[in-house]
């Protein structure tokens, strides 16, 4: 068990933005795609261990200092730093070798996400602001592997609002971590001014400061839902999605705006959940909060209805209202 948590097994539900490709790319009833995607999706997770575990290494001291990250098994000593080391070396190798022999695209973009990792852990993580974009890219390109897995075009919306939405993510991260090193609740009552205690953990932390990403998650939030609102209305969305047709496209441009309510219900809810200190992440959210995840599950199966049977609910749609 102890070796499971160094694996940190609950962070692979980030690598499932590899699916987002094959989805919008109308690609779920092509069987070898999906299961390209499948194994991408293992491939990431491989890679993305040997990270959690090359940065347990190098934050093993500071992370003795925070009440959660204390009891991971090496700030905690129950495992030690060569065995974490192999572990890490032959996760690596076969994730990205599993992904370069899948498709030498995705290999060498799981490549590129792997040195953006070590970037994060060795040096980024410690420059503010560049910390959470350098997240958010990480993100981007989780998405862009999938999408060159299964050799559909890049989406500039696919980047764009995954970007959008991860820098909200990040920056609400931030946030947590801040409640978490203050006394979880008494964070959001926290002063601005002065030395945080959070300090102590990360050098970032001294210059984020409460009311400073209240500011950022606000912006970040908007801007990801209006990314969502343009990318529903622009006019390569209607065509893609459309299959050809105007009047079926801007159909579809309609059914995506009307799924608006439910992204900012999942938007807000996040951000009420980390403002009252109730969770201590992106991760802990998705995984913990029931409202949450009901959001999500309703805006995917909407969507997926929108972007694979748009003739049936337009069908559906004509008939209850005589049109």
């Amino acid at each position: 068990m102890t070796y499971v948590r160094l694996l940190r097994p609950q962070q692979w539900i980030k690598n499932l933005f590899v699916f987002a490709g094959l989805v919008f790319g109308r690609k779920l009833g092509d069987g070898q795609a999906v299961g390209l995607t499948l194994l991408g999706f293992v491939c990431l997770c491989l890679i993305s261990s040997a990270v959690y575990i090359i940065n347990d290494i190098y934050d093993r001291q500071e992370d003795k200092l925070h009440p959660r990250k204390s009891k991971r098994p090496l700030a905690s000593g129950e495992i030690g730093v060569p065995t974490a080391a192999s572990l890490a070396a032959g996760l690596f190798v076969l994730g990205l070798g599993g992904g370069w022999l899948m498709d030498a695209g995705f290999g060498v973009v799981a490549a590129v996400y792997f040195l953006l990792q070590l970037a994060y852990t060795f040096s980024l993580k410690q420059a503010v602001i560049l910390d959470v974009v350098s997240i958010g890219l990480g993100f981007v390109l989780r998405a862009v592997a999938g999408a060159v897995l299964v050799h559909v075009p890049i989406s500039p919306w696919l980047v764009l609002c995954t970007f959008t939405l991860c820098l909200f993510m990040g920056f609400s991260k931030r946030r947590c971590e801040l409640n978490a090193l203050a006394g979880g609740r008494a964070a959001g009552r926290a002063e601005a001014r002065g030395p945080h205690p959070a300090g102590a953990h990360r050098r970032t932390l001294r210059v984020y400061t409460p009311d400073l990403l209240n500011h950022m998650t606000t912006l970040t939030a908007g801007i990801a839902i209006v990314s969502f609102m343009l990318y529903a209305v622009d006019d390569r969305t209607k065509a893609e999605f459309g299959h050809g047709a105007r009047e079926l496209g801007e159909f579809v441009s309609t059914c995506l705006l009307y799924t608006l309510p439910i992204v900012v219900y999942a938007v807000f809810r996040f951000a009420v959940l980390v403002e009252h200190g109730d969770v201590d992440g992106p991760t802990d959210v998705v995984l913990r909060d029931r409202p949450f995840q009901i959001a999500i599950l309703a805006w995917v199966l909407a969507a997926l209805a929108i972007v694979y049977q748009p003739e049936q609910i337009k069908a559906l749609f004509e008939r209850i209202t005589g049109g």
